[in-house]
């Protein structure tokens, strides 16, 4: 596969990934998820068992009743803890924040870290997006709605697999600022 060439060194994107909550409208190429995808499965695994599977969902339909299915399902004071502007709380709110792709990064129980190894695929593939300038957010609000039966037969994830990284990707709509980190907490340093 040709991969598109970015100007930002490994550091450089690391520190440039943001938590997007604004999008432009309109789906990714295929090709771009498909680099996305790429990305994600060159992610470290325990004993190469490479526990994903992917669910691509771009049409707008199917990501706007995903989101309404999944609302209520969420605890309001979660969200206002989670959430300090009320965004997600608003009748009209989107779960996805009006992005137009959504990548489902499911695993196959086996191991005790698949939940581990798609995690690693979920950051491969965010700090990838972020290179080629896309934003991108994990949408664990969503997990609860991709668990119920009816939604996971209309996404055609099969009975072996979970959801476990939910994450929208799409063109910024404007910039998102940097939040603050604290410094590396070192327990112990032998």
């Amino acid at each position: 596969m040709q991969l598109p060439h970015a100007d930002v060194n490994v550091f450089e994107t690391i520190l440039a990934r943001r938590s997007v909550r604004s999008y432009r409208e309109g789906a990714l190429d295929r090709r771009v998820v498909q680099t996305l995808l790429e990305a994600a499965v060159r992610a470290p695994t325990a004993v190469h068992e490479e526990p994903w599977a992917f669910v691509v969902v771009q049409d707008q339909q199917i990501l706007h009743d995903l989101s309404e299915r999944g609302k209520p399902l969420l605890p309001e004071d979660r969200w206002r803890i989670a959430h300090s502007s009320d965004v997600l709380i608003r009748p009209d709110a989107n779960l996805f924040y009006d992005a137009g792709t959504l990548i489902i990064i499911c695993a196959s129980p086996g191991s005790p870290f698949v939940a581990a190894d798609c995690w690693l695929a979920a950051e491969n593939l965010m700090l990838a997006a972020c290179a080629l300038g896309l934003g991108t957010c994990v949408i664990g609000s969503a997990l609860p709605a991709l668990g119920e039966p009816e939604i996971r037969a209309q996404l055609g994830i099969p009975d072996e697999y979970v959801a476990v990284a939910p994450i929208i990707v799409g063109q910024p709509r404007g910039t998102t600022p940097a939040t603050s980190r604290r410094k590396p907490h070192v327990l112990a340093w032998h």
